[in-house]
């Protein structure tokens, strides 16, 4: 089974680790809507925005540049925002050609385009700080806490753990495909396209019906074992008084950051 390609969590001694999880959920989702609000051209919120981003790597113990270098990857994905460049009315700062039209780059465009990419890129960071700082059933017994719908709670969870099991599948059908396959020394195996093609299609077909049949095993065993439609925990989550401190100064920081980027 390979766990870490899904896996993000990272075992640590630290103050974050040892928080409430219902603490981290709600800390994440008011800082990640705050960043929603923040009025477009905020830098010096942004700022400060970040400045609490690196300081929840410090108490993390992962080090500050640890969600920094993980963001990145995220940020081309914003780019489909790149629209509001010349969509949003404004002061024309350069015009260029593509095919048969004219784009011309406004101020308030580009003003907007850098804030969305700002935003996300700083949403992206404390939301990868969370699955680094909390194990996956942990997240998954905080919403119900917050009384998040059963169902949803459930399929997220039963979606992560199939995961492992697909990947698993996977695994073994490349195997068994890699032990049928035979080559000449510095010539490739295999035919051409539409051979490939051929064989990739029998493959997921071949997914589809060992997963379905492995996916009722697993049921099966589950409901002998007890399984009502319920997670439970070995470990009972207990609000402490150093979690609701953590919670209101956390969320006091980020209500200032908001008030900053109205002012």
């Amino acid at each position: 089974m390979h766990f870490d390609a899904f896996d993000r969590y990272h075992e640590r001694e630290s103050f974050l680790h040892r928080l409430d999880p219902r603490v981290k959920v709600v800390v994440t989702i008011v800082f990640i809507v705050s960043n929603a609000l923040l009025p477009d051209g905020a830098w010096l919120a942004f700022v400060f925005a970040w400045a609490f981003v690196l300081a929840a790597n410090l108490l993390s113990k992962l080090g500050v540049g640890y969600t920094f270098k993980r963001s990145i990857i995220a940020l081309p994905f914003a780019l489909i925002a790149i629209t509001v460049l010349f969509s949003i009315p404004g002061s024309p700062l350069t015009v260029f050609r593509f095919l048969a039209w004219d784009f011309t780059i406004t101020d308030a465009g580009l003003l907007r385009f850098v804030s969305i990419l700002i935003r996300a890129w700083l949403s992206v960071q404390m939301a990868i700080l969370l699955v680094a700082v909390t194990r996956f059933p942990d997240l998954i017994h905080a919403m119900e806490h917050l009384r998040v719908p059963p169902v949803l709670t459930t399929v997220i969870a039963f979606l992560y753990r199939y995961l492992f099991v697909l990947t698993d599948e996977v695994f073994r059908l490349l195997r068994a495909r890699q032990a049928r396959s035979a080559a000449v020394p510095g010539s490739r195996s295999g035919g051409g396209v539409m051979w490939r093609a051929k064989v990739a299609g029998n493959m997921a077909g071949q997914l589809f019906l060992r997963s379905y049949e492995r996916s009722d095993r697993i049921y099966n065993a589950m409901i002998a074992r007890g399984y009502a439609g319920h997670l439970y925990t070995l470990n009972p989550h207990e609000m402490k008084s150093g979690d609701y401190y953590a919670a209101a100064l956390s969320i006091a920081v980020i209500f200032a950051v908001q008030i900053l980027g109205r002012l």
